[in-house]
Parts: structure tokens; C-alpha cells; sequence
């Protein structure tokens, strides 16, 4: 058996534009999500990082086949789920759960906590004194005392809203947790408690993880490879510590030249300076996404768009003119068989190396 638990391969998300006056006219998309390909592996935990409006969050829900994809392909356990139809997608409802942003608003306020963790169970058919059981067990593994499924959401704080939430996920055994930005509406000294629960949880239980954020301060603890979204589509993918002593892409420079530091006067990483604001996904630029903002960029990248090239180290990213990377390495560089230009015969152009950050 294949070690990839999930492989997605060139998925689109366009969500049409309608005019006219019974808006039976498609005059445009909105291309929430474009080309994107990645695999995850069993136990493996995968950050998905950007933005806001870069697409993260519906393409977790296109995963998770909450959104049908316009395009392309995804596999999940050795199945095709694609196109798959209500009666088809059952196993992949119960072994892909989905933990909310906003712990508040995903917890009804009408039900108590037993009610809301053993929805699941429910419906799977489990019966009325096994349910009390195990909502009783998911509670205490989520640092919740087995008493709190007679109490009301609005009854606990937003960390310990979370940990419903996700003894909610965990209560039918799955194999993959799609988090949606789970810490970033917490304290950051809940978030912390909060990202050892899910590490705690990955080990003890064996769970994969896709895990969207915006902040790649919090990513870095949690992943093991780290995906770059900008405007729909993945630029740079790479081991997680990789990315952080050597990003290639220039907007995954400004991400982190982005993130807060201690003591400013100590860092050692100068910050990138990108201006502007992203294009619109309606009308993205040609060429590369990012040539609009980028400092580095070139009339090429106006004009060609940038295969997903693969170096060393498990590393790739989509840029004509990379940062952090060798004569020797760009000679030695692959495209990426996620990149829909693998088959071109286009060669990375070789510029002088940018002085490592």
C-alpha cells in the first residue's frame, strides 16, 4: 500500500460570474484555486500557508469534497473521490474530518457538549449507552473533564471550545484532520496549548494532518513540509525547517521577513518589502501570479509561467529567477511531477545566487 493518504493532482476551483437578467450568463471565474497538486503521507503533517484570499480554505473544503472541483483529481486512500457521488463519499466523510476556525460559530448553542461530540457517533449508528462512553473518552483526551458534555458551549472558553471541536473530529476514528486556521482566532497562549494537544493527539493516535494557516510562525511547529499558496496557486513546496533557513521563492521571503520577532535589532533576516495588493483571482496576471509585486521580477515572468521546479532537499518552488539557489543546483534541478509543465523543455535561466537571509 501506497504511503500517500491523500494525492491531489492539478485541482481547479472556478466559481462562475453570472450577469444578465436572469443571471443565466457566465461572463467570467473566479479562480479561487488553480492547477494545485500535493500528496500527503500517512502520520504526516502538511501546512498550508498564504495570504488571506489565496485560496487555503476552499481548497481544504474542495479536499474534503465539501466543494466539487472544477478540474483535475483527488485520491484519497487509493480512491478516486472526484467526482464521487453522496453514497460513494461516506468512507471519506467518516475517516477526513474538518475542525472550524471559529470555535464559537461551529458549536451549536442549543446542544449540550455530549450532544454535539456524539453527533457523529450518531450517525454512524452507535448506540445511546456507547456514545455516552466515548464522548466520555474524547472529552478526557482533549483535556476536558468527562462532566463537561452536560454543559453548554457558551459555558467554556474559545481554547476549550476548540478542544470540543476537535473531540468532535476524533469521535469516528478518522485517518485525516483538515484544520482551518483552528488557533488563529485564540490567545497566543492558548494557541500553544492548543498546537501540543494536536502534536500530542498525531502521535498517540497516528493522524495525518492539512493544517491552513496565514501565520508561518505557528506552521513551523507543526509541519513537516510547508506549501506556499499565492493567488490560487502552490509557488514554492519544501521540508518545513528547509523553508525557514532557505526559501527560494520571493514571496515566501516576504511571508517570513513578515513574521514578529522578539528583539528587531538582533534579526538577522533583512525583510523583503512587496508592495501593492494581490491581483484579483477574476483576472489574474499572466505569466507568474506574483510578477505584479515581485522585486525581482522580469519581462519573462510576465509572459511564461513558472514551472514548479524541484532541488535538492525535497525543495521546490515556481520562479524563473530563484532566490538562495547554486549555478550548480539550478543545472541539477527537476521539474516537479506535480507541475503541469513536466513534460516542457524549458530550463530554469541561471542568474547570479542571492546572498542567503
Amino acid at each position: 500500500m501506497s504511503d500517500d493518504l491523500l494525492r491531489v493532482e492539478h485541482v481547479r476551483q472556478w466559481f462562475p460570474l453570472r450577469a444578465g437578467l436572469l443571471f443565466d450568463r457566465t461572463v467570467g471565474h473566479v479562480r479561487a484555486v488553480d492547477d494545485v497538486s500535493f500528496t500527503l503521507s500517512r502520520g504526516e503533517t502538511l501546512g498550508l500557508v498564504g495570504e488571506s484570499g489565496c485560496g487555503k480554505t476552499t481548497l481544504a473544503r474542495t479536499v474534503l469534497r465539501l466543494l466539487t472541483p472544477t478540474g483535475g483529481s483527488i485520491t484519497f486512500q487509493g480512491q478516486d473521490v472526484t467526482t464521487a457521488g453522496r453514497r460513494d463519499l461516506a468512507p471519506l466523510r467518516r475517516d477526513a474530518q474538518l475542525v472550524f476556525q471559529d470555535p464559537h460559530a461551529s458549536l451549536n448553542p442549543r446542544k449540550c457538549v455530549g450532544d454535539i461530540v456524539s453527533a457523529p457517533l450518531k450517525r454512524q449508528g452507535v448506540g445511546k449507552a456507547e456514545r455516552r462512553a466515548r464522548v466520555g473518552e474524547l472529552l478526557e483526551l482533549v483535556g476536558l473533564p468527562a462532566s463537561a458534555r452536560s454543559r453548554y458551549p457558551h459555558e467554556f472558553s474559545g481554547g476549550q471550545r476548540q478542544r470540543i471541536g476537535i473531540a468532535r473530529a476524533l469521535a469516528v476514528k478518522p485517518k485525516l484532520i483538515v484544520l482551518d486556521e483552528p488557533v488563529s482566532a485564540l490567545d497566543v497562549s492558548i494557541q500553544a496549548q492548543i498546537v501540543n494537544l494536536l502534536d500530542d493527539l498525531q502521535e498517540e493516535l497516528g493522524l495525518s494532518y492539512l493544517f491552513v494557516a496565514h501565520d508561518l510562525a505557528v506552521v513551523r511547529h507543526v509541519s513537516d513540509r510547508i506549501a506556499v499558496m499565492y493567488l490560487g496557486r502552490i509557488v514554492e513546496l519544501s521540508p518545513a525547517e528547509e523553508l525557514y533557513h532557505r526559501p527560494i521563492h520571493p514571496y515566501t521571503e516576504a511571508l517570513l521577513g513578515a513574521i514578529p520577532v522578539p528583539e528587531p535589532r538582533r534579526a538577522r533576516r533583512q525583510r523583503a518589502v512587496v508592495g501593492g495588493e494581490p491581483p484579483s483571482p477574476i483576472d489574474p496576471p499572466s505569466g507568474c501570479v506574483f510578477h505584479t509585486r515581485c522585486p525581482r521580477a522580469q519581462a519573462k515572468c510576465s509572459v511564461e509561467v513558472p514551472p514548479l521546479t524541484q532541488y535538492d532537499g525535497g525543495h521546490a518552488a515556481a520562479c524563473h529567477y530563484p532566490l538562495n539557489v547554486t549555478e550548480a543546483q539550478i543545472a541539477a534541478s527537476t521539474r516537479s511531477p506535480d507541475s503541469p509543465e513536466a513534460a516542457g523543455d524549458v530550463t530554469p535561466e541561471v542568474l547570479p545566487v542571492a546572498q542567503s537571509a
